[in-house]
């Protein structure tokens, strides 16, 4: 159970030496943290958990019966983790958690992320990247920190779900869709070069075709770069599984359309940015394709695709390049060192 980590040894000892089944199932709401890392990550980047569980009890989800209430980690546990990442040549530092943006709400009220970050950016990485804010807790003071602050990419991922009020009202969602806009406007006001991701469900319980138009003109009028779309799934114990919705087939169909909207989006923000130089991680090179592939600050690792590129003066795996923008290839960009 994801309570009982800390029983990994004691139980692969009861399988080989005693030949027993074991079951651990610790508490989930009191299960530690923290520990030794291990870097099962290329060596440039890594994850920095700042939290574990989630409070927000989306009608859809389950984590929080798997994973429990929302406890984040001591602000010097992770700085002292984020050090040792950082000695180890770490480069890229993903902030992740189920809600980063609830940071600290649980320690002493107040929200935190902002002051992490802060600290975080007088280590030595090069990029810092931020994962899962929940809408309705992005503050003031952390907007003024991602926008000051040169190491914290202007990369944001929000996920908003869905985009009718209804239906967000339905999956206990604290959100409208003029809060999301409203929300959505100041970032790109206040952030330079913003790009957005999402997650969006097509086929929530209240979905029909006029709620599933919603969401895809909500898409088109807001351009959001980066989304992942996916056919809602009920999960058992959730109270969204309950609720009348369309079936498998229809939601599939759904989201697939929603893919095919998302991607005229992209299409053209990558045509947007052809001719731009951009700082590119190289990640390493293609054989077949002869060509060296990295991620600049607007691909996620494994999420968001590559670019592709040229070079006359090889890098390395790790090495950061300026790259001149001067193609697509299958939806990802492709370019030039420069």
């Amino acid at each position: 159970g994801t309570g009982s980590y800390d029983d990994i040894v004691k139980a692969i000892d009861e399988v080989m030496e005693q030949g027993l089944r074991p079951c651990h199932l610790g508490n989930i709401h009191t299960a530690p943290q923290g520990g030794p890392r291990i870097l099962s990550t290329p060596p440039w980047y890594a994850y920095l958990r700042i939290a574990e569980g989630c409070d927000n009890h989306c009608a859809y989800c389950v984590i929080p019966s798997l994973r429990g209430k929302y406890r984040s980690r001591p602000m010097a546990e992770l700085l002292d983790e984020a050090a040792e990442l950082s000695s180890a040549g770490v480069k890229e530092l993903l902030v992740i958690a189920q809600d980063i943006t609830r940071y600290g709400t649980d320690l002493n009220g107040e929200h935190q992320l902002a002051a992490l970050l802060r600290e975080l950016a007088g280590l030595d990485f090069h990029w810092i990247r931020l994962h899962y804010l929940y809408p309705d807790e992005i503050t003031e003071e952390l907007i003024d920190t991602i926008a000051s602050e040169p190491k914290i990419l202007p990369y944001l991922d929000i996920p908003i779900q869905h985009c009718n009020d209804g239906i967000l009202k339905a999956m206990n969602r604290r959100d409208t869709k003029e809060s999301i806009r409203a929300l959505f406007r100041t970032l790109r006001r206040r952030i330079p070069g913003l790009v957005l991701r999402t997650s969006l469900i097509a086929g929530l319980p209240g979905e029909g075709e006029a709620e599933f138009g919603e969401l895809c003109e909500f898409l088109r009028e807001q351009k959001i770069e980066r989304a992942g779309v996916f056919p809602f799934s009920p999960e058992d114990g959730t109270r969204a599984a309950k609720m009348e919705h369309v079936d498998a087939e229809e939601a599939a169909r759904r989201a697939e359309i929603a893919v095919d909207v998302q991607s005229d989006v992209i299409d053209a923000y990558n045509e947007s940015i052809l001719g731009e130089e951009r700082e590119v991680l190289c990640e390493g090179f293609d054989g077949q394709a002869q060509l060296f592939y990295g991620r600049s600050y607007a691909e996620s690792p494994e999420i968001d695709g590559r670019i592709w590129f040229s070079a006359g003066e090889e890098p390395e795996p790790g090495d950061f390049v300026t790259v001149r923008l001067t193609g697509v290839m299958d939806g990802e960009l492709t370019g030039e060192r420069v």
